[in-house]
């Protein structure tokens, strides 16, 4: 017993002193010795202390700090498509720009040995000279994201942790004027039981009506206040009194507000037309210059206008637009322009909090080139329409952080809804191919050009257009999110390989591995096509001998059980043995690689045009680990006579993986679901079942030889009963 527990105290401190290793691995401190100072500020020779209360680092020139230094990890979610942080170090300087980015630290297995790092480093340091007081403007869209093929999701996630942590950092130093987020401040909430209705006097004297006024000589003074020569030579037309732009803007999803300036029924009409969480704003406007332009008609939005809140923005679309008659106000000034905007509920949007509506002021310098100016209409709803303040509410940094993240995978899945939609109709019309598959292998011909046209879109579409392409990878980065602490948010970062490991999981239980690898896997395409082309070439196709095909078959079980075991040891390690898959040379990456990794894949495909789908029969883990819970399937589809094998070898000659036994049953852990087998099940003129059953219905003269049959055989559980004359 003592011995135990003299074990267990030591494993105990062993395991405390790892977690402190790790835990000062990916620290500030720890990585700070390993960059140069001049790299994260110009000049800069040394670095202070970390700070204890913010985890920044002063960066020192000659003794004065020119920048902090912060590690993007500390202060927002990093989690790369690996499952692990993605670690950068920048500096910010007083103004609230970045100084230096540098790339410190990741795990992402695509960029990791697919990409140069070169690259990625090259693309990290380019968030040098981001101005963050517009990114807090702007809700982190007021640059331009330069993003690398391959690898989308690290570029993505790289990119929020700067803005986001630039963003945090800023404000908690108070950097370019940006002050702390009062998230600890009493929450208000908006009255709802008002409705008096009021006239125009009222609504704008008390501030439920604000208002923007300005004349000619006001724009053309701040022009001339730029410096820029071309905008001040094209003044605006017009004497300087005259009216450039007259804009109001009100809350209208208030009651009160929206009763008393739309009318009882446009009121109605517009609770209709907002859904839980979104608010609407009337905004009003006369003069010169439109608040609405007409970009909308060409593109859709509203580039004149966009509402900020905080860090938040919301540009606003035509679906998010009506138009309204007259201001239901009696005693309301005349406006040319009266529009109703809607604000999502995913944009955040608090109603009783300020807010502000941006109006960009444009003024054109050549035949295609434009200037801007902006100019704020302020907002703040009146207390009167507010309940009383509330106890303030704990703030959970932690649900914040989940929801920022939540924000990002969703940006992604919106990016790419094309692509999403594409995969969709793919998967549908498979799962339709697969439930009626008697009826999709009635004709040869038809299905063979149809698996060809399928698997020419899984090439193209999944594989080389959206780099979809699964891995084990994937699967090892799962088993260490469980070991870890599992979230959802790593997986949701590429929508079609999630979409594609759900459609997996799923057809796991009704037919097997052979859904995605016989069908979905853009390497299995590449492989049959490029065997199929070398038939047509008559290459010739060699076909091992049973006993060496079934003991060549263990080899992809064992390579998936070295790297799983390996990934419990060292996760990246196991990711650089996984190169053993050719599928980031082949297809992520489309051969631009380094020459080992290159010829490695082509003696693989090269291989293949002699031997069917070698990589998938014998090596790919990915198959293997696939083919392991594949046994739990629920259903046996494909159909068999009791013919098949005893005497009857044609399929088990023809099965272009060799999945079938000599004694006519089909292995489901080698099986890819081609359903040439089932072709085979209902020709005319190789299956001796279909063969026998057409001679002795031509016997009874029921059928005519040359005349298809166009249903089962008769002994086919589906057939119908046939006449004989």
């Amino acid at each position: 017993m003592v011995v135990s527990r003299a074990t267990h105290f030591l494993l105990a401190l062993i395991l405390s002193c790892l977690m402190a290793i790790s835990a000062h691995a990916d620290s500030l401190a720890s990585f700070l010795p390993d960059i140069t100072p001049a790299d994260l500020a110009p000049g800069a020779d040394a670095f202070g202390p970390v700070r204890d209360d913010v985890p920044v680092a002063p960066v020192l020139k000659g003794g004065a700090t020119v920048a902090w230094a912060f590690l993007t990890s500390d202060f927002v979610g990093t989690t790369g498509y690996s499952g692990k942080p993605i670690h950068v170090v920048a500096a910010i300087d007083a103004d609230a720009v970045l100084t230096g980015v540098q790339l410190i630290k990741h795990s992402e297995p695509i960029v990791l040995i697919g990409i140069p790092n070169s690259r990625m480093v090259e693309l990290t340091e380019g968030y040098t000279g981001l101005d963050l007081k517009h990114e807090a403007e702007t809700g982190g869209e007021g640059h331009d994201l330069d993003i690398i093929s391959g690898a989308t999701v690290t570029i993505m996630v790289i990119d929020d942790s700067l803005v986001r942590g630039g963003i945090k950092v800023a404000r908690a130093l108070g950097l370019g004027g940006l002050s702390p987020l009062q998230a600890d401040g009493p929450k208000r909430d908006v009255d709802l039981a008002q409705n008096a209705v009021y006239d125009w006097t009222t609504l704008s004297g008390d501030g439920s009506v604000r208002r923007l006024t300005l004349d000619i000589g006001q724009v053309n003074a701040a022009f001339e206040a730029t410096g820029d020569q071309r905008a001040i030579k094209r003044p605006e037309p017009g004497e300087p009194d005259d009216t450039f732009i007259d804009m109001h803007m009100a809350l209208v999803s208030v009651p009160s507000i929206g009763k008393s300036l739309l009318g009882e029924a446009e009121y109605q009409n517009l609770t209709e037309w907002l859904v839980e969480g979104e608010q609407a704003i009337l905004v009003l406007g006369r003069g010169a210059y439109s608040f609405k332009g007409s970009g909308y008609v060409r593109g859709g939005i509203f580039d004149r206008i966009q509402l900020i809140q905080g860090d938040n923005s919301v540009r606003f679309f035509d679906k998010q637009q009506r138009r309204l008659g007259a201001v239901a106000a009696p005693d309301a000034p005349s406006f040319t322009e009266l529009d109703i905007f809607k604000i999502p509920a995913d944009a955040e949007f608090d109603p009783a909090e300020p807010f502000r509506l941006q109006l960009l002021v444009q003024r054109a310098v050549g035949a295609v080139e434009k200037t801007f100016l902006t100019f704020d209409l302020g907002y703040k709803l009146p207390e009167q329409y507010l309940l009383p303040v509330t106890a303030p509410a704990v703030v959970d940094d932690a649900t914040g952080e989940a929801a920022a993240k939540a924000a990002l995978w969703q940006r992604i899945w919106k990016d790419r809804t094309v692509e999403i939609a594409g995969l969709g109709v793919m998967l549908l019309v498979l799962t339709a191919t697969f439930f009626f598959q008697f009826h999709a292998t009635m004709n040869a011909r038809v299905f063979y050009w149809f698996r060809i046209g399928y698997l020419t879109m899984t090439l193209f579409f999944i594989g080389w257009y959206a780099n979809a392409q699964l891995s084990v990878v994937n699967l090892m980065a799962l088993a260490g999110s469980l070991r870890t602490g599992f979230s959802w948010d790593a997986f949701l970062l590429d929508p079609l390989v999630f979409i594609q490991w759900f459609a997996v999981a799923a057809a796991l239980l009704f037919w097997g591995r052979g859904a995605y690898c016989g069908w979905l896997c853009p390497f299995g395409a590449l492989q049959e096509l490029t065997n199929k082309i070398a038939r047509a070439l008559r290459v010739p196709q060699w076909t091992l001998p049973w006993g060496l095909n079934e003991r060549l078959w263990p080899a992809k079980y064992m390579i998936f059980l070295g790297l799983f075991g390996l990934s419990f040891v060292s996760i990246p390690l196991a990711e650089k043995y996984a190169e053993v898959e050719p599928f980031k040379t082949a297809i992520i990456l489309k051969f631009m690689r380094d020459w080992p990794f290159v010829v490695f894949a082509l003696t693989l495909l090269g291989i293949g045009l002699f031997i069917e789908r070698f990589y998938c029969r014998y090596l790919c883990p990915l198959g293997g680990a696939l083919a392991i819970p594949a046994r739990i399937r629920m259903f046996d589809w494909l159909r068999r006579y009791k013919d098949c094998g005893t005497p009857c070898q044609t399929c088990a000659n023809e099965c272009p993986v060799q999945a079938i036994h000599p004694s006519g049953e089909i292995n489901p852990n080698e099986c890819v679901t081609c359903l040439h087998c089932q072709v085979l099940y209902q020709s005319e003129d190789k299956c001796p079942v279909v063969i026998r059953q057409l001679k002795r219905r031509a016997k009874t003269g029921s059928v005519d030889l040359k005349t298809p049959l166009g249903q089962p055989p008769a002994n086919h559980p589906n057939a119908k009963p046939q006449s004989v004359s």
